[in-house]
Order: C-alpha cells, then sequence, then structure tokens
C-alpha cells in the first residue's frame, strides 16, 4: 500500500474480508444532531461535509433487530448466493469486488465468502466512497486498477431503492471507460440492474442499525479543510461503540445460513421504482425527489439519522414481520405511519421538508 496503514480509518472488520480505502478522520469532525444536519443540508449544505451523531437503539428496537436477524438471515442468504453465482457467470474468477461504503461493505464480505466457499476462489475486496451529487472517490478508484486492472472491478451495494447512486456511477465512469458501471445488490426492486438476488423488497437486517453492523465506521465525508486533493474520501472509526459491536455477528448469522443451490432470481416487476417514487412525490406534492426515499432500507435510514414526515406502508404489509423493526423506530420517533398503495416497494420514508415547518 502507498499509503502508511496508520492513514487509513480503523475498523472492527478483519483485512482478510476487506479493504477500506478510507482516510481516517476520527477525531476531526464534530458530529451534529440530525435536526441541526437536516436544517443544514436543505439549506444547501452538502450531507457529506458532516457527520451525524450515531443513533444508539434502545433495548427494544434491539430486540426487534435481533427478531429480524433471526427470520430473515435464510433469505438474505439466499439472495447473496444468487447473487454471488450471477457475478461469477458474468464477471468470471478474477472479478475485483469493490464495495460502496458503507452500506455495502458488509454485502461485499458475505459475497466474498460465498465465492470462496463454493468456488474456492479468493476474490479481493475492497471498500470506497461515492457520494450524490460529488462523485466517486478516484483516488481510491486508481489505486484499485494500478493493482488489478480496470476491467476486473465490479462495484457492490446492499440495495437499490430509486437507483440515484448507480446514476452517479454511470456520470462518474464516463471518464474510465475499461471500467463497468454494473452493481452488484442484494435486492433491487427499483429493477435497474440485472445483478442482483432478488427484485423483491426485502429486509436486509443490516439496514437496520448504523456503525455498529458496519464495523465502528461512520458513513463517508468529503470536506476540503479535512480531505486533501490526494487524499481518500474520510471516515470515522467510533471505537467508543466497540461493546456494542455486532458486524460479525450479522456477518456470521447470514454465512451460517448460505446454501450451494439457491435457485434463480424471480423475474422482476413492470416498470422502474423511479416511475413509483415520481408518483408519490407528485401525490404528497414534494417538490425535491430527493427527499423521497423508497424501500426498506432506505425508509430506515430516513428513520435513523434524518428528520423524517412520515413512512409509507403499502396495506397488503400492515402486520408484516418484515416492517416490525420500521414500525418499532417511527413510534419511537412518533413519526406517523400512512397506509399507501405500493407496487415495487413494501415502504417508503418520507423526509420532512423544513420549509415547510
Amino acid at each position: 500500500m502507498n499509503k502508511d496503514e496508520n492513514y487509513l480509518v480503523k475498523t472492527s472488520y478483519s483485512p482478510d474480508d476487506v479493504t477500506l480505502l478510507l482516510k481516517d478522520v476520527t477525531g476531526l469532525v464534530q458530529p451534529q444532531p440530525t435536526e441541526e444536519r437536516e436544517r443544514l443540508i436543505q439549506s444547501g449544505r452538502h450531507y457529506c461535509e458532516m457527520l451525524p451523531i450515531e443513533y444508539v437503539p434502545t433495548p427494544k428496537y434491539m430486540q426487534v433487530y435481533e427478531e429480524a436477524l433471526k427470520t430473515y438471515a435464510k433469505p438474505t442468504a439466499l439472495a447473496v448466493g444468487r447473487l454471488s453465482d450471477r457475478i461469477i457467470k458474468e464477471k468470471g474468477e478474477g472479478v475485483v469486488l469493490v464495495s460502496l461504503a458503507r452500506a455495502g461493505i458488509p454485502i461485499g464480505i458475505l459475497i466474498k465468502r460465498y465465492i470462496k466457499l463454493k468456488y474456492g476462489i479468493d476474490t479481493p475486496h475492497y471498500s470506497i466512497s461515492i457520494i450524490r451529487g460529488r462523485g466517486i472517490d478516484r483516488n481510491a478508484l486508481d489505486y484499485i486498477i494500478e493493482r488489478h486492472g480496470a476491467r476486473s472491478i465490479l462495484f457492490v451495494d446492499g440495495w437499490i431503492g430509486k437507483g440515484a447512486i448507480l446514476c452517479e456511477l454511470k456520470k462518474e465512469l464516463a471518464s474510465y471507460p475499461e471500467v463497468s458501471s454494473d452493481i452488484a445488490v442484494v435486492a433491487d426492486p427499483a429493477n435497474v440492474t440485472e445483478l442482483c438476488g432478488t427484485h423483491d423488497d426485502i429486509l436486509i437486517p443490516s439496514s437496520c442499525l448504523n456503525s455498529t453492523v458496519s464495523g465502528l465506521v461512520s458513513r463517508t465525508f468529503l470536506r476540503s479543510d479535512i480531505i486533501g486533493a490526494d487524499d481518500f474520501h474520510g471516515a470515522v472509526y467510533y471505537g467508543e461503540l466497540k461493546d456494542s459491536d455486532l458486524s460479525y455477528e450479522f456477518i456470521d448469522a447470514i454465512e451460517s445460513q448460505f446454501e450451494l443451490d439457491c435457485g434463480e432470481v424471480e423475474p422482476a416487476r413492470d416498470g422502474k421504482g423511479i416511475d413509483e417514487v415520481r408518483a408519490i412525490a407528485e401525490h404528497f406534492g414534494i417538490g425535491d425527489i430527493n427527499l423521497v426515499k423508497p424501500g426498506i432500507g432506505e425508509a430506515t435510514r430516513v428513520l435513523l439519522r434524518r428528520v423524517p414526515w412520515k413512512v409509507l406502508i403499502d396495506e397488503k404489509y400492515k402486520d408484516s414481520d418484515d416492517l416490525a423493526h420500521l414500525i418499532r423506530l417511527a413510534n419511537e420517533k412518533n413519526v406517523p405511519i400512512e397506509y399507501y398503495p405500493l407496487t415495487h416497494y413494501k415502504t417508503c420514508g418520507i423526509i420532512k421538508s423544513l420549509a415547510d415547518t
């Protein structure tokens, strides 16, 4: 590595599982309360220039998370297996996994472990930052290309909500013609990629928590007074949360459910998720589509680190265990739940427009 190891952010993940190409900015960034961050974001400040105070779940919420992990370890494991099979079939044995920090990291680890189990291949796995509106970390991408070549790279994320990051990726890679803009995800309810384990809006239990299921690493950070022109994008290590770290509990729970024959991915629904998102925005009079966050993973994030206006749940899933964690979070934060017909998604989080308050 051409950068001192002390430069890279610490993590509770083993280097055998992933190399995080992220600058350690621990102690250099003062986390801000959710309401203050939301006010600044909606007044024009970019979210990547700030970090949230990590939400510490209540014991009741952790009970719901544990139940979700127990219930959905198998569906997640099967989706990881189907995705891994498709990766080897379409990308070959020389593939290099590049997960998008932070949600993509545990998924990249699981894919790496499944490929090792089934195919006996020790796939390299890196994680780098991509930020909506600011682009991909080109220093990190160049670092990987220098070591493995451009054609071997495959980007990995947890799920696709409406496809904003995929659009960002395609735009950024226009200047990297040999790097594929394909993205591999466990769940793609938006119906935008063939490299997925399912098109269903499934609960990936890691979406229920923040750093304590992501190697104790923050979301990625980019601000010119701290991140230099030659630096990787930054992240913080939450060492103070090490006693609450569940990162490997999650990995081990999913891995224990791996099967070597996971079947085929079910056909996608007609249409694209983004069209449904636009219809939701129009129905509720929302001018900024970025305030609409569809899917279980995105709705969970809204409740964990944004200021929610309401949560939409499809009537079919009113009493579903899939959404128990979401309902618990909404109740804890006094966020109203509205039952609303959805096609591609089971739920949708809507961020409060502070201009209206």
